[in-house]
């Protein structure tokens, strides 16, 4: 293969490192995803995908689509001295840590998030900022360190510390929370809530912290911009992807101002054509049809094919996610291991099962867009509305288990006891078997008369 059909691309990390990749000038995303693998040393990369930055603004890569369709001319043009750049960023967020399955790749989605902790703009929700503040420095500092002696000798020696603090205040809070509290006031109160962690390992602080940054408003959430009006200028609306759903926020004087907090079960539709992108609640509500403008069809394409297999994560994780709950509450309760010295010798084998990303390439199916090629004149063609009209409709599917859910690899991990720094391994792919299984399990202990509540 000849020099000039390849191309360098470099893969920028949420830790700020990089990997560089050598493609083919016919490459598709796929081929990029392959090589970050290898690189990084995982068989697969979960709650992340690749995006590309157009028009100052992240869209994630369909992984079957050749990489020219992104950098258009320049990638014709391009030559190994010039990489092009993708990021590898959180797609999908998740309520617990403990269902991604890499420590690695829990490692980044932690990384990432912890970046966007810091963004925060939150302001209700400071005392939630406190607490991860706590996890964080539990995580990365590890126990405060704590001296015996008399009352006089401690206060003594917290007057003498005054002027060796042991963190700054702008790795840890939002600046809006440093400037609302002042520095002093942080690193005098901070250290009590990190000493409240004594005894929590790093692994345990970040899957404490993953938990309760789920929690945090505007943390666990990818923001698209769009305008209220075609021919306005700025872009004073985002559209924020979760997992539960989709906010609508307004910029108001460099301030972000909640509109609508919309569940899955809220919406009852998606529409775009062009530029023109539509959310339709469902009647009871009561809401007016939602119409807001992107920068193009591209990106309208790509919001929807986001939003779609984020919908169908949710439908995939949320039995997981309560079970996960139910495990948490009876390893904090005295029942926890009484509840799990039982016989799961017949649970325990190991067979082969898809990870999250081959589960979620066949979300992208109820979103009729996914089929289409969109090419440059039809993108210079939605500002006269000439295109078709797209539509998602938001459903909530009946539940459909698989044929023998008991040959699950990690099902006997999550049934036996899992060690203190343990994590559950729980596979997407197969977390509606586990559901199902998990059911029969936890009746079976209620009815030998151990308590799961």
């Amino acid at each position: 293969m000849r020099v000039k059909q390849k191309r360098q691309v470099c893969v920028l990390l949420p830790n700020k490192q990089h990997l560089d990749c050598t493609v083919r000038t016919q490459a598709r995303g796929r081929e990029v995803l392959n090589s970050v693998l290898k690189q990084l040393g995982v068989s697969d990369l979960q709650v992340f995908g690749l995006a590309v930055l157009r028009d100052n603004e992240y869209l994630f890569v369909d992984l079957e689509q050749k990489l020219n369709k992104y950098f258009r001319k320049r990638w014709s043009r391009g030559s190994l001295m010039v990489p092009f750049i993708l990021f590898l960023r959180v797609q999908y967020y998740v309520e617990s840590g403990q269902l991604i399955l890499s420590s690695k790749v829990q490692q980044l989605y932690y990384t990432e998030l912890r970046q966007k902790v810091l963004r925060s703009q939150s302001r209700h929700q400071e005392a939630l900022l406190f607490q991860l503040a706590a996890s964080v420095l539990q995580a990365e500092v590890g126990d405060l360190e704590q001296r015996e002696g008399s009352d006089e000798e401690v206060q003594e020696e917290g007057e003498e510390r005054k002027h060796r603090h042991y963190f700054l205040p702008e790795d840890y809070f939002p600046s809006w929370l440093i400037k609302r509290r002042g520095r002093e006031y942080l690193l005098r109160h901070s250290p009590v809530l990190h000493g409240e962690l004594r005894g929590v390992s790093r692994s345990q602080a970040i899957l404490q912290f993953i938990k309760e940054a789920s929690s945090l408003q505007d943390g666990p959430v990818t923001f698209y911009r769009m305008r209220q009006e075609k021919k306005m200028l700025k872009y004073s609306i985002l559209l924020g992807v979760t997992l539960k759903g989709v906010h609508i926020y307004q910029e108001v004087e460099g301030k972000q101002c909640l509109l609508y907090d919309l569940s899955w079960t809220n919406i009852d539709r998606f529409t775009f054509q062009g530029c023109r992108f539509e959310i339709h609640a469902v009647g009871s509500l009561c809401l007016p049809k939602l119409l807001y403008y992107t920068h193009s069809a591209f990106h309208s394409k790509h919001i929807l094919r986001h939003l779609s297999d984020s919908h169908r994560l949710h439908i995939n994780t949320r039995d997981a996610v309560s079970y996960i709950q139910q495990l948490e509450d009876m390893q904090a309760s005295q029942f926890y291991k009484e509840a799990y010295i039982c016989d799961t010798a017949w649970l325990i084998q190991k067979l082969h099962c898809n990870s999250l990303t081959s589960s979620m390439s066949d979300c992208s199916a109820a979103v009729e867009t996914t089929t289409h090629t969109w090419t440059e004149e039809e993108e210079e063609e939605e500002e006269e509305g000439s295109m078709t009209e797209f539509e998602l409709c938001v459903d909530e599917p009946e539940e459909v288990f698989v044929d023998n859910p008991a040959e699950v690899p990690w099902l006997a991990e999550v049934l036996r006891a899992v060690p203190i720094d343990g994590r559950m391994v729980l596979p997407p792919s197969c977390w509606t078997a586990v559901t199902m299984e998990m059911k029969q399990v936890l009746k079976m202990r209620a009815d030998e008369g151990l308590s799961v509540d």
